[in-house]
């Protein structure tokens, strides 16, 4: 057969594995904080059919020659780049203006990360995902926000409102005016265990992480260890991080896989043309 056919046919894997991602990638164009991936090929197997030779005894070197047998995809990549926020007035969503996932608890001792911050309450005022994870603050503890508090004097105030700060404090406003936790004068809590700040994690490779499905990311052999209110972005409340696909661009890369898919289909059929040739001179 030719070698022809076998690299028509790996061209045309490959392109339909670049599909698949475009495709995946137009169908999260509205979902949040969804991160766009982009398919990398190589060159496949090289069949050398003239070998290499030095210069020597009056004669010029000569240069391999060999035939590649088609394309192979090398890696599916994931560009983290931070999609624009987009503000909702929910006081429960968050967006992180920067590098930083948010910390939930995805089964007893195991967590995951995420970039999706459209976050509720539920019954007991646990701050939890779209999935009922509960996202966790960087103690490692369920984030509750309360309906009640203790003022100084031992008096149970109704908690009205609750701000989350850029670094991802979480302070209360009562139904008296009181704000807490109450502040010493230079303005740190009186008794900071009664203050939570939101949990955000950072990775040494975040392209290494590896999806879990629902907008949630896992560690893997080659994100590195998560390193937890370090260095991370700043917390934006009531607004909502947007999934960062361009749509042209995406259309862009399936008109030009198509035609590629369709130009290594193109190959498959002069190939075959060209053995029907040769099956013909026998008669």
């Amino acid at each position: 057969m030719l070698r022809s056919m076998y690299s028509g046919i790996s061209g045309m894997k490959a392109n339909q594995t670049k599909m698949d991602v475009v495709g995946n990638n137009i169908a999260n164009v509205g979902t949040t904080s969804f991160k766009k991936s982009g398919t990398r090929f190589t060159d496949a197997l090289n069949q050398t059919a003239l070998y290499a030779s030095a210069p020597g005894g009056g004669i010029g070197g000569v240069n391999p020659g060999q035939v590649g047998i088609g394309a192979k995809v090398s890696g599916i990549f994931k560009n983290m780049k931070q999609g624009s926020l987009q503000p909702t007035g929910r006081p429960t969503d968050l967006a992180i203006d920067g590098d930083g996932f948010f910390i939930v608890e995805i089964a007893p001792g195991q967590k995951g990360y995420t970039r999706d911050g459209s976050f509720s309450l539920d019954m007991n005022g646990n701050l939890v995902t779209a999935d009922g994870y509960k996202v966790l603050d960087k103690d490692g503890k369920a984030i509750e926000i309360p309906k009640e508090m203790d003022t100084a004097a031992g008096v149970k105030k109704k908690v009205l409102s609750f701000n989350i700060s850029k670094d991802g404090k979480i302070s209360y406003l009562l139904e008296d005016g009181t704000k807490m936790p109450e502040l010493k004068p230079d303005g740190t809590p009186v008794d900071p265990t009664k203050q939570q700040v939101v949990g955000v994690a950072t990775f040494q490779n975040a392209e290494g992480l590896e999806l879990l499905g629902g907008n949630i990311y896992g560690v893997s052999a080659n994100s590195g260890a998560p390193v937890v209110n370090k260095v991370f972005g700043h917390i934006n409340q009531g607004s909502i991080e947007m999934s960062n696909v361009d749509l042209s661009e995406e259309f862009t890369e399936m008109i030009v896989t198509t035609r590629a898919f369709q130009a290594a289909s193109k190959v498959i059929t002069t190939s075959d043309e060209l053995l029907q040739e040769i099956i013909n001179l026998k008669r």
